[in-house]
Formats: structure tokens, sequence, C-alpha cells
């Protein structure tokens, strides 16, 4: 699957391995949020980057948390409408300090791209047909204007937006 970076395609280095498959001798993997937790000991032993990848659901807070320290987490977008990726990507970055690879996964459209990149994600697997010939193009959506906080460090500074609403504690 093509993975996108905000200056084009790159080179996918990181493996999937679902859960159940054997775990490839040596390279960079991503592993389930379950199988991390059931398989930490020899995951943590091995030489080479393991990531985490997480879905949406009940369990997704405490994954999160475990997740933070690892160097990479895909966050899962099952389908268009269910948009808790888009928090979870603000609360490793805000809440855990996830400092690490944020990747999106699933179902990643053009249109949602300006805002993924605005709650920190650094990566997209796209597999979305338009969405690639867009990107290929060169061509990425974006507005001028937020009302939400970014946490991106490029962030144009809140006092030249006096519409923007600040959030509780900043």
């Amino acid at each position: 699957m093509p993975l996108w970076r905000k200056d084009g395609f790159v080179e996918n280095v990181w493996t999937n391995v679902a859960d159940g498959d054997a775990l490839p001798p040596s390279g960079a993997i991503i592993v389930s949020a379950l199988r991390w937790s059931a398989e930490r000991e020899a995951l943590t032993s091995r030489p080479d980057p393991v990531g985490v990848s997480i879905v949406a659901g009940k369990d997704a807070m405490e994954q999160l948390s475990e997740a933070a320290a690892r160097p990479l987490v895909v966050l899962s977008f099952a389908k268009f409408a269910d948009g808790r990726a888009f928090s979870y990507a603000e609360l490793l970055r805000e809440r855990f300090r996830f400092t690490g690879e944020l990747r999106a996964g699933g179902d990643v459209l053009l249109d949602e791209i300006p805002l993924m990149l605005r709650c920190g994600f650094d990566s997209f697997e796209v597999s979305n047909a338009p969405t690639l010939r867009a990107l290929e193009r060169g061509h990425l959506p974006g507005g001028s204007l937020f009302y939400q906080p970014s946490v991106e460090p490029h962030e144009v500074p809140t006092g030249t937006r006096p519409w923007l609403r600040r959030r509780a504690g900043v």
C-alpha cells in the first residue's frame, strides 16, 4: 500500500504482521495493540523497532497510553464517518507526549488529510484510488482559517486569530 507524507510518496520500511502470523526474523514491524499486549516481552526484546496499530473501540484509551512509547503508532480509520482516530491522535500528541511517527491507516480520504496533519499525523497509508491520483498530481486541499488549535509547530499564533476560542488551561 502506498505511503504518503507531506513531501510526497515514500518507501514503507515497516511490515504489518497479522495476529497469529509468525514474526519476521528482522526488520521494523507493526503489530496490533492486542498482540503487543499479549507478547510485549518477546516484542520488546527484538533488535528492530516495533510499532503498534490501534483500532477505535472501548479499549483504545488504554492502548494509547501503552503505545505512546513505541516509535510508530498506526491509527485506523475504519470508515469515513468514524472520526475517533482524530481524537486519539490529539490525545497521543498532547496528553501522552508521543513524539514518534503517527500514521493514518484504513479509509484515508483526500479531504481529511489536511485535518489529519493538524491533529499530528505524519504519514498515511493510502488505498483510495481518487485520493492516490490527487496526491500523485500534488493536489492537497486546504483551508486558511481554522477554529481548532493544531499540534503542528508552524501554526499561526492564537493572537492573530481573535475568533479562536482557547482551550481551558492554555
